[in-house]
């Protein structure tokens, strides 16, 4: 694609949720450099954010990582060359003198504004919409990830599912990776990933797996949802400890860069995780997986919950249905999960199927970063 007339990018991110707002601009600035002809600039408020999912970044005001020129967001880009696409992540608002020289360049920048991740029905009607700026006349496009041929699909690299089916084809890449998170997987474990925010639903959830008819492993990574773990067992666990209560054996494992958390999420039987870069991986692992959504107030995120649900179901066996919207709901509302968990692991098979044929129909959508691209093309 040599032949694209624009070849810059500005990336704009606005740390909000830890590392969810990072870890997807930050997976789109490198596939766009990466892929492309392009050159990518990522400008980030919070750059510890970025640090702590990639681990070679510094404090530095200026560095380039992976092939992209990576910069801390200052309160004034004066005298910064607008690129030839600008994104404004997540509604994260440009600064009045970068908007100007957008508008006074030879050609206007293509100007996205990169919306959340949602299923809702409302989303494929405002995908690709624009809005005018009310005072200089730019165009925005509002370009929406999604699950349907009528938004703009997820991100997902080139060669990820070959990567993907490499690695879990050959035992000595597994065998590597369970080796530096310091753990060794006994026969006929349920290898389990445990991400999430804080969650009361957690002592039901540990008291099923305690006492499950079949051993579990359970790799925490240090996050939000460890503390919730070590009063419920009176434990204080931390990176590298290993705790075994009946047929449950915790490992607690460091935060993982991005690299290493898609490993991590293929190397398990089952993956729970939370927000929106995480799921997202989780559903191009191809296994069962259990998302704890962002809370907000008045439960608005269980709207959106069953939104996915509704299209994450929709071919999918009647029980395993019933079983999968109760755990998940049981999940995200902090309640009893001992009973949901046991249905829904009595449908693994079925859910193990499930989830190769939905990350198939994902596949089918294209990937987020082409058809923006596509979507700029188109435009012109």
């Amino acid at each position: 694609m040599s032949h694209l007339p624009f070849k810059t990018w500005d990336i704009f991110c606005r740390v909000v949720d830890n590392y969810g707002d990072i870890g997807v601009c930050w997976r789109l600035a490198r596939q766009l450099a990466h892929e492309y002809p392009f050159q990518v600039r990522l400008w980030v408020d919070e750059i510890a954010a970025l640090s702590q999912i990639w681990p070679n970044v510094t404090a530095a005001t200026q560095q380039f990582i992976n092939g992209v020129d990576v910069r801390i967001w200052p309160e004034s880009l004066a005298g910064i060359e607008p690129a030839d696409v600008v994104v404004e992540a997540f509604a994260c608002e440009l600064p009045e003198n970068y908007l100007a020289a957008m508008k006074h360049r030879p050609t206007p920048s293509h100007w996205f504004n990169l919306e959340y991740l949602s299923a809702e029905d409302w989303v494929e009607g405002c995908h690709g919409l624009f809005s005018m700026h009310p005072q200089l006349g730019l165009k925005k496009a509002f370009f929406f990830p999604g699950f349907s041929l009528k938004t703009g699909g997820l991100l997902k690299e080139g060669a990820l599912q070959i990567e993907r089916d490499s690695f879990q084809t050959d035992a000595t890449n597994k065998a590597s990776f369970f080796q530096d998170i310091g753990i060794e997987p006994h026969k006929n474990e349920l290898i389990i990933s445990l991400f999430g925010y804080e969650n009361s639903a957690i002592g039901s959830l540990l008291d099923a797996w305690i006492n499950s008819p079949i051993p579990i492993l359970c790799l925490v990574p240090n996050s939000k949802i460890l503390p919730d773990i070590n009063r419920y067992l009176g434990e204080s666990l931390i990176s590298g400890d290993e705790l075994i209560r009946g047929a449950l054996r915790i490992k607690v494992i460091p935060f993982l860069s991005q690299t290493g958390y898609d490993r991590l999420l293929w190397v398990c039987d089952l993956n729970f995780v939370r927000g929106e870069d995480s799921f997202v991986r989780a559903q191009w692992a191809g296994s069962p997986l259990v998302w704890h959504i962002y809370p907000q107030e008045d439960d608005i995120h269980l709207v959106k919950l069953d939104a996915f649900l509704n299209s994450y179901l929709t071919n999918a066996d009647p029980r395993l249905q019933i079983a999968i919207r109760t755990l998940w709901h049981d999940w995200n509302s902090g309640e009893n999960c001992s009973q949901s968990w046991n249905d829904a692991t009595a449908e693994l098979q079925n859910w193990q199927k499930h989830s190769r044929n939905w990350c198939q129909h994902l596949n089918s959508l294209g990937d987020l970063a082409s058809n923006m691209v596509q979507f700029c093309q188109k435009t012109l």
